[in-house]
């Protein structure tokens, strides 16, 4: 689990890479030709023209993960689906991460752990 709080920032497709990312802890970047998205810690730094979800926090899914295998995310996103609690993911070269909100962090643990997996602080 990651300690930081995180948020999702939404800009236009047309703006420039942003130069106020912070340069640690949790980035995320991502540019398609409809919308410029970041996730990370800084969001006193986010332009006011954005759109700001705040009050995430990431389950980091023990990596690195190889290629060929399947189901990791559905093992995790199913139970969360069931109890009613909103994800949102993001997938580097090693591994996964799920993000729920702040306010559903111990009960998407809770699931988690009744799910089978394990939880480490």
């Amino acid at each position: 689990m990651l300690s930081e709080p995180l948020a999702m920032i939404r800009l236009e497709p047309s703006e420039p890479w942003p130069d106020w990312l912070p340069h640690d802890g949790f980035v995320s970047v991502t540019r398609t030709s409809g919308e410029l998205s970041v996730v990370c810690g800084a969001v006193e730094a986010a332009p006011t023209s954005a759109r700001v979800e705040a009050g995430w926090c990431a389950l980091e899914v023990d990596g690195p993960l190889d290629f060929a295998l399947t189901s990791v995310l559905v093992s995790l996103a199913v139970p969360l689906a069931n109890a009613d609690v909103s994800i949102f993911v993001i997938s580097t070269f090693d591994t996964d991460y799920v993000l729920v909100r702040a306010h559903d962090l111990e009960r998407a643990i809770g699931v988690l752990r009744s799910a089978g997996h394990v939880i480490e602080d």
